[in-house]
């Protein structure tokens, strides 16, 4: 995390809270999504997402993303050391917004002491898929005409990844595609034109990772037990940024 927003941690975050006895069923959480050039930060109690606010697109998220979480706890009376979890979306995206956001939710959830977890992006988008959608492919642009891709099985229990996300040509993973499949993702913005016939893409709506959809997926992880650790969490990246790539040449 830059120096800037570590510094922005109040004092009030230093007392790590102890958990209460109805955290399990009610748990308090702060939800934060920067994979996209468009990110959310949201508060939920239990299954129930009380609040929630964009970060403008045409400014940075580091300039936003503290300030708009100290509001919206305190909107519901909160102080950072009442929460029980940070949960965070880790990728695939933008490389400036996830390292933002990974490293803002690690940086709390150390000085409080609450829960911790990262959720894959793509698993997020996939759990908003419609009932119709029994094969989900989830997408983002990885540049150079090519993607991130992953695909899901969804049924009524929710969407589990039959494969590993990968980076490929995009015209390579649109001749895997099975006919009448579905596709989700930010990735349609630049290739929804290039998709076959026989494949549908789901509305735009759903193409990026919801508060609702982060929510479920981290109660399931939470209720579990399942931790992740704030020195060894990263963002999702499966290839060097472009800017690393032009510093290699």
């Amino acid at each position: 995390m830059s120096r800037l927003v570590a510094l922005r941690i109040r004092a009030d975050l230093a007392t790590p809270r102890i958990p209460g006895e109805n955290d399990e069923m009610s748990p308090k959480m702060l939800l934060l999504e920067t994979s996209q050039r468009v990110g959310l930060v949201a508060v939920a109690q239990g299954q129930m997402v009380l609040s929630e606010r964009r970060l403008e697109e045409a400014r940075r998220h580091a300039r936003d993303l503290v300030p708009i979480c100290r509001e919206l706890l305190a909107a519901q009376d909160w102080k950072a050391r009442d929460l029980d979890a940070v949960v965070v979306s880790r990728g695939p995206g933008s490389y400036t917004g996830l390292r933002v956001g990974v490293m803002s939710a690690k940086t709390l959830a150390y000085a409080t002491g609450c829960a911790l977890i990262g959720i894959d992006s793509f698993h997020a988008i996939a759990q908003q898929a419609p009932a119709e959608a029994a094969v989900l492919d989830v997408i983002e642009d990885a540049q150079q005409d090519r993607v991130y891709a992953q695909r899901f099985a969804c049924d009524a229990a929710g969407c589990r990844p039959i494969n590993g996300l990968r980076v490929l040509p995009f015209d390579d993973w649109r001749e895997e595609l099975p006919a009448n499949g579905f596709v989700a993702g930010p990735a349609l913005q630049t290739f929804s034109e290039r998709l076959p016939e026989s494949v549908q893409a789901l509305p735009r709506d759903l193409w990026r990772p919801s508060a609702a959809s982060l929510l479920q997926l981290a109660l399931v992880r939470h209720r579990k037990g399942e931790r992740d650790n704030p020195f060894t969490l990263e963002p999702l990246y499966l290839r060097p940024s472009q800017a690393e790539q032009q510093w290699k040449k």
